[in-house]
């Protein structure tokens, strides 16, 4: 009886030194995986995110072509998008800009 007693005993004790290392080493789960995207024309970053993603739809239809994912296309197309959007900016940032 005073075998199982210890036997319960370390059980417990090799939990409660292991549950709070466990529970550290579980990953977070990531809350909107972030894209950033360099344009080394204006040598700047940008946030890939569902505004960006709007403006390069916006930009395609005004230039009459099917979309192709950004990261598909080629570097002269990437350097032409990035070039229209700087003229392009979206008009939160034309009223920050005043």
């Amino acid at each position: 009886m005073l075998s199982a007693h210890r036997f319960i005993g370390s059980l417990l004790l090799a939990g409660a030194i292991f549950a709070p290392t466990a529970i550290m080493a579980a990953p977070l789960p990531q809350e909107g995986v972030q894209v950033r995207v360099y344009d080394s024309h204006h040598r700047d970053y940008h946030n890939w995110d569902d505004r960006e993603d709007h403006a390069y739809r916006g930009y395609l239809v005004e230039h009459h072509r099917s979309y192709r994912a950004y990261d598909q296309q080629r570097a002269r197309d990437q350097r032409n998008y990035w070039k229209w959007r700087h003229e392009h900016p979206d008009r939160e940032e034309r009223r920050e800009e005043r």
